[in-house]
C-alpha cells in the first residue's frame, strides 16, 4: 500500500484529454484521485468538485486526473453528462489501482467483495507522494488537496 513518503509506483496513465502521464518523471506535481464508478453519486460530486476547481490547480501547477477501473467509453458519457473538465483514466486491468492498494476489499450486508477504495495521492515531480488520503469523505476533499497542492507548489 502506497503512503505518504514512498514513490509513485512507475506506471504510465493515459487520460481522456488524451494525455499520458508517465509516474516514472511526472515533471510536475500530479494529484490522482481513485474513485469507484462513473456516474454514481459520490463519485459524480467529487468529479465536480475538482472541475470546479480545476482552473486553481491548473494555476498552481499541479496536474489532476481521476482514475477508476471503468472504460474509457464510460468515462467519455460521464464527462459529457456533467460536463466535467479534469481528465479521466480508465484502468480497465487494475494495475493502476492494484499498484497504488486501492483495490480492495470490502463488506457490504455480510457479503465480501473487491472494490475500489476512494482514494487521492499528491504525487511531486520526483515521485515522491507528498500526502495520502485514504477512506475519502467527499464533501471538502477536493478544496483540501487544493490546499495542499498550493503548500507544495509554493515550497
Amino acid at each position: 500500500m502506497i503512503d505518504q513518503g514512498d514513490r509513485a509506483p512507475a506506471v504510465t496513465v493515459t487520460a481522456s484529454d488524451g494525455t499520458s502521464v508517465d509516474l516514472s518523471s511526472p515533471g510536475r506535481p500530479l494529484v490522482l484521485w481513485f474513485y469507484p464508478k462513473d456516474d454514481t453519486s459520490g463519485c459524480t460530486r467529487e468529479a465536480q468538485d475538482f472541475t470546479a476547481l480545476a482552473g486553481e490547480f491548473e494555476r498552481a501547477g499541479v496536474k489532476v486526473v481521476g482514475v477508476s477501473r471503468d472504460p474509457m467509453k464510460s468515462h467519455e458519457k460521464f464527462i459529457g453528462k456533467y460536463g466535467l473538465s479534469v481528465p479521466l483514466a480508465s484502468d480497465e486491468d487494475g494495475r493502476i489501482s492494484e499498484a497504488f492498494g486501492t483495490w480492495v476489499q470490502k463488506s457490504m450486508y455480510g457479503r465480501k467483495y473487491m472494490g475500489m477504495d476512494r482514494s487521492t495521492f499528491l504525487i511531486g515531480p520526483d515521485r515522491e507522494v507528498l500526502r495520502a488520503w485514504r477512506k475519502v469523505k467527499v464533501p471538502g476533499h477536493a478544496q483540501e488537496v487544493l490546499e495542499a497542492a498550493r503548500s507544495v507548489a509554493l515550497a
